[in-house]
């Protein structure tokens, strides 16, 4: 028997193909995207490119990720790796404007496509599964 497998019926959390949020997150990159853009026109800063391709390449994990493996994705292939330090401050940027969560518990990062208040408490959900990552705000959250 599969592990998802068995006889009795109720709706599961994983969609065919995989973890429901795993589908969720990818769809939210193209808007994700235009409203960092959108924020940073509107607050005089700049999404230079190193950090759009930060922003984009944690838009194509539902899975928080480190600063060193973003660095392997977004260095030029075949060329030369990006320094940690210039994803750390791309990073830093992103966390700042509210584009990106860091999850202490991880020591990585994850897009944040919501728009919320720097100040609103924030529970991430971390899959077992997968180890993808939901999040949910609420102001009423303490």
């Amino acid at each position: 028997m599969q592990p998802d497998a068995h006889d009795h019926s109720h709706e599961h959390a994983h969609a065919e193909g995989g973890c429901r949020h795993a589908h969720d997150h990818a769809g939210q990159a193209e808007a994700g995207l235009a409203r960092a853009e959108a924020v940073c026109r509107e607050r005089g800063l700049r999404l230079t490119p190193i950090r759009r391709k930060t922003l984009e390449a944690l838009y194509a994990d539902h899975r928080p990720v480190g600063a060193y493996d973003l660095a392997d994705r977004i260095s030029p292939p075949g060329g030369r790796r990006l320094a940690p330090i210039s994803i750390y401050r791309a990073l830093d940027f992103l966390v700042e404007q509210g584009f990106v969560h860091r999850l202490s518990s991880r020591n990585a990062f994850i897009a944040c496509p919501h728009g919320h208040g720097a100040d609103e408490a924030v529970a991430f959900l971390i899959c077992e599964v997968c180890g993808g990552v939901d999040e949910d705000a609420s102001p009423a959250m303490p």
